[in-house]
């Protein structure tokens, strides 16, 4: 159990005995007794094992917990807790008794159906979570925003752009002009870019299904709420070199240099076509050497080389790769000089050369090529959505010696 859960349930153990510290002087003595069964049940949730509780057992002790407004955030803690201990059915018991309470105020009763409402998340309940919070939207002003968040995070997992839109928009600063000075946030990601990758999905959608002008307005909404977002550059690339628009496709690949050098190497294969089919070949060159020059990476070393293996041949290539590899080492730089090297070569030495060449290929096998940059969670292919911490554009290419 971590320091912070354990700090957790002393500090509520002690403000419920300071509670009944207090209301023992002046209750009558046969209260004792039910703050001894209140003690013997607080101590049952806590200390029991998942496996050796019977329903029974539960409802029992759920029942001695004496539930008012001033014991109410002790109930909501401990439900908490059960939730974030993986207890998931026996938090939503917890938050189901609370419910029960006839005498709560509205602010206290939205308090715990925003609990139940994650407990429900946790659960896998996503319908009866989705009512409660749809629910929670109309009626408590505070709670308000939470909801909405959750609800963005149930439609995602559902892939139900829409309704995933119409909370994240509903979510924009200054969207929600009657919630509460006090009102309660949950933090996350930037709602702008989340809502950019919806629109993407959309537009991914619209292209499978050849509705380009569809396609085209998703994307300029992505582009209109993250400016950023180079994920809708280059599904607007694609559009355009589809269309037959290879200039267009051109100069839209390259505006991902200013959203997001680090996303450069994604647009390569794109922009090769584009500069392929308008015979521009020396266009290209020039343009991967600038920003191989402003942003140098791995994938762009590659990118060049063999650019240079295409107009100068392997010599030059290899030539390029061996100054750049004794700048900015790399596993997949080394690969590339190994295979060309073997070109040129012979008998033993062409036999030892498939052997490294081996050995390195096995190397860049066990090591994942991207990583988020929120979370750590790795990975070989390129995940628009995170599938660690579900955050949108924060998987990126791992620099560094190690892992090219």
């Amino acid at each position: 159990m971590s320091d912070v859960l354990i700090f957790a349930l002393l500090f509520t153990a002690i403000a419920i005995g300071w509670y009944l510290g207090r209301r023992s002087a002046t209750v009558q003595p046969a209260g004792s007794e039910h703050t001894s069964q209140y003690y013997k049940g607080l101590n049952y949730l806590l200390d029991a094992q998942p496996d050796g509780i019977a329903q029974d057992d539960i409802d029992t002790y759920i029942g001695n917990l004496e539930l008012n407004s001033e014991t109410l955030e002790a109930h909501i803690t401990i439900g908490n807790m059960l939730r974030k201990r993986g207890e998931v059915d026996r938090a939503i018991r917890i938050h189901q008794y609370v419910l029960k309470g006839t005498d709560l105020p509205p602010a206290q009763v939205h308090e715990a159906h925003l609990e139940l409402a994650r407990d429900y998340v946790a659960a896998g309940l996503l319908d009866r979570a989705e009512q409660l919070l749809v629910d929670l939207v109309q009626e408590s002003p505070r709670q308000r925003r939470a909801s909405q968040r959750h609800l963005q995070e149930i439609y995602q997992s559902e892939r139900d752009w829409p309704k995933a839109i119409a909370v994240a928009r509903a979510l924009l600063p200054g969207k929600d002009t009657q919630a509460s000075s006090r009102e309660v946030v949950t933090p996350g990601q930037s709602v702008a870019v989340a809502l950019s990758h919806y629109y993407c999905e959309l537009a991914v959608e619209a292209m499978r299904a050849d509705d380009e002008p569809l396609a085209r307005r998703e994307l300029a909404q992505a582009l209109a709420q993250d400016a950023q977002c180079v994920r809708a550059s280059l599904l607007l690339g694609q559009l355009e070199l589809r269309a037959g628009n290879v200039k267009r496709a051109i100069k839209v690949l390259r505006t991902i240099r200013q959203q997001d050098p680090d996303y450069i190497p994604e647009s390569i294969p794109l922009l090769r076509q584009c500069h392929a089919t308008a015979g521009d070949e020396r266009g290209l060159q020039s343009y991967l050497q600038e920003c191989l020059q402003d942003a140098p990476s791995a994938p762009l070393v590659l990118a060049v080389a063999e650019d240079l293996r295409q107009s100068a041949g392997d010599t030059a290539a290899a030539e390029f790769l061996s100054g750049q590899l004794t700048d900015r080492p790399s596993l997949r730089g080394l690969q590339r000089l190994i295979a060309l090297q073997m070109s040129s070569s012979e008998g033993a030495i062409r036999e030892n050369l498939a052997v490294l060449q081996l050995l390195v290929e096995r190397l860049i096998e066990e090591r994942p090529s991207y990583r988020c940059e929120h979370c750590g969670f790795s990975g070989a292919q390129l995940h628009w959505c995170c599938p660690g911490c579900k955050y949108w554009g924060t998987m990126k290419t791992i620099r560094g010696t190690a892992m090219q």
